[in-house]
């Protein structure tokens, strides 16, 4: 898309509130909305507004204008042109914006925001990811219902692998697979012999063995790699989150209740996410699904970005591309398409304003088509309590299962479950269920089965 000319002629301004502002990806975009065109800081929610204050001083935003508000009284009385900070979340709704972005990360708080403003006509854009997830598909129809715009956001995963993924639909590409990387690569010195995985600890290890499993010849290579790091790989909650946000707008299915997390080099992702029978690892098509980045120390990352692959249908045009170095399958017969990157907050703003001034997000079609489950790693008692918490926003004890939702039973979505206490004991192997925790209190809850509901 050309964005030169798009909003140029332009007089709509968007008017931003930001709940859960300061750290992570809240903090990105609040250093890129002042380069943004058409878009102004109105408001940032935080429990700790002098964190707010020193945030956006250290930006550099210009203090004489920044606000403490403490309730409704105080907003009234400041300008429009001011920054606003108020510690309630209840309170960006009155603060005159017209774009919503959560990034809290918390369920409860997120899905009670979205509800709020999408009712008073106030655009919502969901970073939580863990939150779409549970009731994405109602928060699209409420929505709908209420002429506003709900919206994942470019510069996390799920918003770019559906961009990437329309674009494809638009241009009638056949998408057998689509995904992303993991957030670490494995990085591998052909010189030392040494591999580094880059999680931030600084670790390297002699793996010399790795030359010999360095060209894919099948599934036999990636068993070979999977040996060498099985040590560091593992299930990630927020990959398995992020594809079943892709899959419930999609209607592509997971490739598997873990995914597969092959050990894979972007030069050879067609051969390896296309059907068994042509050499690759997919027992079924139309699916989601994650890697591990595997890369020389000189070459470039994947960042965490995503892919689709495609039928190659017209074999000379094909061939016209191969030669210009894109990824395709030996056969020649699958091609792969990728972002390598997710900017996060520094793309965001295109999201807000692509919503904000052209209605561009709503996906009332979205359903619940899989769930994101939690099975018990080992046997749980009667009266376990369940926290999210980490970077991976994991639960202790549950490692999460991607499911068809006509396989998912009554399992209960895995971000439902924080701060639940277990009513009984669950066995390890099996999921805990909507029966094995009382979720009857929680308003989200009561938005997930409406989603259910919907045809």
């Amino acid at each position: 898309m050309d964005y030169t000319n798009l909003l140029r002629h332009s007089a709509k301004r968007s008017r931003v509130g930001i709940i859960g502002a300061t750290r992570g990806y809240g903090y990105t975009l609040l250093a890129q909305i002042p380069g943004t065109a058409h878009m102004d800081l109105r408001v940032i929610c935080s429990r700790h507004p002098e964190e707010c204050r020193h945030v956006l001083e250290e930006i550099g935003y210009d203090m004489d204008r920044v606000i403490v508000c403490a309730d409704r009284s105080d907003i009234d009385r400041a300008s429009g042109d001011t920054i606003l900070i108020v510690s309630d979340y209840r309170l960006v709704m009155e603060c005159g914006i017209t774009a919503l972005v959560e990034c809290t990360g918390n369920t409860a708080v997120s899905s009670d925001a979205a509800v709020s403003a999408l009712r008073k006509g106030i655009n919502v854009y969901m970073v939580s990811k863990e939150t779409d997830s549970v009731c994405g598909p109602i928060l699209n129809q409420i929505a709908a219902e209420h002429n506003a715009v709900y919206a994942l956001v470019n510069g996390d995963q799920p918003r770019n692998l559906l961009d990437l993924y329309s674009w494809a639909m638009l241009l009638g590409l056949p998408v057998v697979a689509a995904g992303k990387s993991s957030e670490y690569d494995f990085v591998w010195d052909r010189e030392t012999g040494e591999l580094t995985y880059t999680d931030g600890s600084g670790v390297t290890e002699p793996m010399p063995q790795m030359l010999d499993c360095w060209r894919y010849e099948g599934k036999e290579t990636l068993a070979e790699r999977r040996k060498l790091v099985d040590h560091y790989a593992e299930v990630i909650s927020a990959d398995l989150c992020e594809m079943n946000l892709v899959s419930n707008v999609t209607g592509l299915a997971p490739a598997g209740p873990f995914l597969n997390y092959p050990v894979a080099k972007t030069s050879e992702l067609a051969d390896i996410f296309i059907p068994e029978e042509d050499g690759g690892i997919l027992t079924k098509t139309g699916v989601v699904d994650v890697f591990y980045n595997l890369r020389e120390k000189d070459e470039a990352s994947f960042c965490g970005g995503e892919f689709i692959i495609v039928k190659c249908e017209n074999e000379k045009m094909w061939e016209l591309l191969r030669a210009k170095g894109h990824v395709m399958s030996k056969n020649g017969k699958y091609a792969c398409i990728y972002y390598p990157y997710h900017y996060m907050g520094l793309e965001t703003p295109v999201s807000i304003l692509l919503g904000d001034l052209m209605g561009i997000g709503t996906h009332p079609e979205c359903r619940q088509v899989s769930v994101l489950a939690g099975v018990a790693q080992k046997d749980l008692p009667k009266g376990t309590t369940l926290t999210v918490q980490g970077h991976h926003h994991a639960i202790e004890g549950l490692v999460p299962e991607l499911l068809e939702r006509e396989a998912s039973g009554d399992a209960a979505p895995f971000y439902l479950l924080n701060g639940t206490t277990l009513l009984r004991d669950v066995k390890a192997g099996d999921p805990v269920t909507l029966k094995d925790v009382d979720l009857s209190e929680l308003e989200i809850y009561k938005l997930y089965s409406r989603g259910l509901e919907l045809s």
